[in-house]
This record gives structure tokens, C-alpha cells and sequence, in this order.
């Protein structure tokens, strides 16, 4: 399935030294393999059996194992329940996720759609945003873009977000920054204030994402205005 290698270049995506593989194969057909799958086995598999399908992949060095679990449990979203949630922080700290690209198809495919079936799920991302792991602090604020982007939960992505403004990591900084962009697809005025209240303290990375979508000569004044002093 994989394209010809020179299709292919991981350093555009992902930044200094990795320790995971890949074979090459895109989204597409990945997702293509976890419909056959699930079409396979449509009358004797359980959400668990697709979770304990995916508990080997991703465990896999390979991004496209670990995308294929991932898509293969989607496929069974009817059925995801609360005590799912645990199990998927777990391979966050387990740090089976490996990297943003995987972090993300977590929180798209799983995290998200169970947080839109149990919305009160959210407050667990809370206590997220303080761990020590990376991928667990990213988690506990792109779990939530779904709902941001419903007008949903906003008073905690800014919560979260706020929480997440001190931390050094490039990855952080740009998760919230998405989040943000998304909550003010639906109020962007309360974007701006809280933007300019809380801008000083807010790295001008996370800023520049959040402002993505306003005009540009708002976004000059808002990097203006939120400057330390």
C-alpha cells in the first residue's frame, strides 16, 4: 500500500529527531483498510474487540498502525461509552501516541465524539491540562475543538486554555491557539476580549493561531495591543 518513498518527507511535518516509522500510506487508504476491517468483522466484533485491535497497533512504531487502530475503533462510535476515556489516556501516557499527528487523531476520531455524546466528560480534560505529559496536556484542549466549534463548552476551553498559556512547549502553544481560533469561530467577540485581557501572558505563538480568522487589520491591532510591557 505504501507510495513511492520519494512521495514522502517526515521533517516537513515533524520537527528534529523521531523515533517512530513510517510505511508511507496515505489517510485514504487507511481509512479505506479500517472500513474493510470493520465490514469483516461487522457480525462478531464488539467495541472491545476493536479496542483490544487497536491496543497492539498502537503499541505499532508506525504512524499508520497507530492511525489504523485509531480509525478502526471510530468505526464504532455508537457504541463508545464513558470508561473509554480512561483507556485512551492511557495510551497518551503511555506515550503510545508518539507525536502530535497521532495525538490528534485521538482527540478527532475518539476523544471528541464521545465528549459529544457525554458532554460532562469534559471536566476530566481540566485536571488534564496540569499533567506531566505532553500529549495529555495537548489532549485536554484539542479533545474539546468538536464542541468548540459547536459553540459548546466554551467556558472551559478558555479555562483550559488560560491554565496551558504558561507552558514552554511548541506543541501547547499551538493546540491552544487552534482551540481558541475554533470557540471564536462562534463568538469572536468574546475571543477579542478575552484576548486582550489575557494577551500579555498568552505566548504570541497561541496568539498568532488565534487570531487566524479575524480581518487583518484587527489582527495588527491585537498583536499591538497584547504585547508585554
Amino acid at each position: 500500500m505504501a507510495r513511492p518513498a520519494g512521495d514522502f518527507d517526515s521533517s516537513r511535518y515533524f520537527r528534529g529527531p523521531v523515533d517512530f516509522g513510517f510505511y508511507n500510506v496515505g489517510t485514504a487508504e487507511v481509512r479505506k483498510l479500517a472500513r474493510s476491517i470493520q465490514a469483516e468483522h461487522q457480525d462478531d466484533w464488539s467495541i472491545e474487540d476493536a479496542m483490544a485491535f487497536a491496543d497492539r497497533l498502537i503499541a505499532d512504531r508506525h504512524l499508520e498502525a497507530k492511525a489504523l487502530g485509531i480509525e478502526v475503533v471510530a468505526r464504532y462510535r455508537r457504541d463508545f461509552t464513558p470508561r473509554l476515556l480512561t483507556r485512551w489516556k492511557g495510551w497518551l501516557i503511555g506515550n503510545l501516541s508518539a507525536n502530535w499527528a497521532t495525538t490528534d487523531a485521538i482527540c478527532g476520531a475518539l476523544i471528541g465524539p464521545l465528549l459529544l455524546q457525554h458532554p460532562e466528560l469534559g471536566a476530566r480534560l481540566r485536571a488534564w491540562s496540569g499533567d506531566g505529559n505532553m500529549w495529555v496536556r495537548r489532549a485536554s484542549i484539542v479533545g474539546l475543538i468538536q464542541r468548540a466549534r459547536r459553540g459548546e463548552s466554551l467556558d472551559l476551553v478558555y479555562r483550559i486554555a488560560q491554565r496551558l498559556h504558561a507552558d514552554r512547549e511548541d506543541l501547547i502553544q499551538k493546540a491552544v491557539g487552534w482551540a481558541l481560533r475554533e470557540a471564536g469561530k462562534t463568538d469572536m467577540p468574546r475571543l477579542e476580549r478575552y484576548l486582550r485581557a489575557k494577551g500579555p501572558a498568552t505566548p504570541r505563538t497561541t496568539l498568532r493561531y488565534a487570531i487566524e480568522r479575524f480581518p487583518e487589520a484587527k489582527r495588527r491591532a491585537l498583536l499591538a495591543a497584547t504585547l508585554k510591557n
